[in-house]
């Protein structure tokens, strides 16, 4: 049997398979898509990125297999999950953080910890009154052997006593954030928040203990119904989805980042824009 030549048929890309003197079924090879540049903005967030994407055939179906560079693919992975978290917490202006730690010897079992944290931030959210109550939370191994603790992030004022009664498995700590510059906007305040949550995020990208985190187990988790959703933008050029994302937001980004500042940039063209709100 012999692949002939692709053939378009509307958006689709196929090719007629040869099979000895005649011509057999066709074979679909996927779907053809134009050049262009995408840029998902996060107006929630105030934050965008996005990038060029070559004219390509998008394969009509299959799974990938192993990452031919497992460290490159886990620092990926890394970075991603760090950009949601950011944004997340920037969405729902998370800017207290509080620390979950089990008395005792611990907890070394991940399903239970995950399982105790859902209960915690259930009874947290009736004694609150019951409304809405956007957070993340993000487990760490202890540097000792006393297993996880897990460390969280609320957007609003709760006493001590509440946190400590709806937890009931050992001891707890809140804070507000400090060091936060003067006159910093929610989102300034909720990235640094994110920044700190971040670390133990990354962390699990490199350090061994991860494996004992179950497969199917997210390395953070957060409450539904919060996640920011994005406005996808298309455009023939860079300066075309620029404009659009200005025009969203309005106005200029605070601070932005272009993969044609990195030496030896491997990819396509790739950029990131932040606003600052106020």
């Amino acid at each position: 049997m012999v692949r002939g030549p692709a053939v378009q048929l509307g958006s689709e890309l196929w090719s007629v398979v040869v099979e000895g003197s005649g011509v057999g079924p066709v074979g679909r090879l996927g779907r053809q898509v134009p050049a262009e540049w995408l840029l998902n903005v996060y107006p929630a967030a105030g934050e965008g990125g996005g990038c060029f994407r070559p004219a390509l055939v998008r394969p009509g179906g299959g799974g990938g297999g192993p990452a031919v560079d497992p460290a490159r693919a886990a620092a990926e992975a890394g970075r991603r999950a760090r950009s949601r978290l950011r944004r997340y917490c920037a969405a729902n202006g998370l800017n207290r953080l509080g620390t979950l730690t089990y008395a005792g010897s611990g907890c070394h079992d991940p399903r239970r910890a995950r399982a105790d944290v859902g209960v915690f931030f259930r009874r947290l959210r009736e004694g609150l009154g019951g409304g809405p109550l956007p957070y993340v939370w993000v487990p760490e191994w202890h540097k000792t052997d006393h297993g996880l603790h897990l460390h969280f992030a609320v957007g609003r004022y709760v006493e001590r006593t509440l946190i400590s009664e709806a937890w009931g498995h050992g001891f707890v700590h809140i804070k507000m954030l400090s060091g936060v510059p003067a006159g910093s906007s929610q989102w300034g305040q909720s990235r640094r928040a994110a920044g700190y949550l971040s670390k133990y995020v990354a962390k699990t990208f490199t350090d061994p203990s991860d494996s004992k985190r179950p497969k199917g187990l997210h390395r953070f988790d957060r409450a539904e119904g919060f996640t920011p959703v994005p406005i996808r933008l298309t455009g023939t050029s860079q300066a075309d989805v620029l404009r659009q994302a200005r025009d969203v937001m309005g106005g200029y980004w605070s601070r932005s980042w272009d993969s044609r500042q990195v030496i030896g940039w491997q990819g396509p063209p790739a950029i990131w824009l932040q606003w600052d709100g106020a």
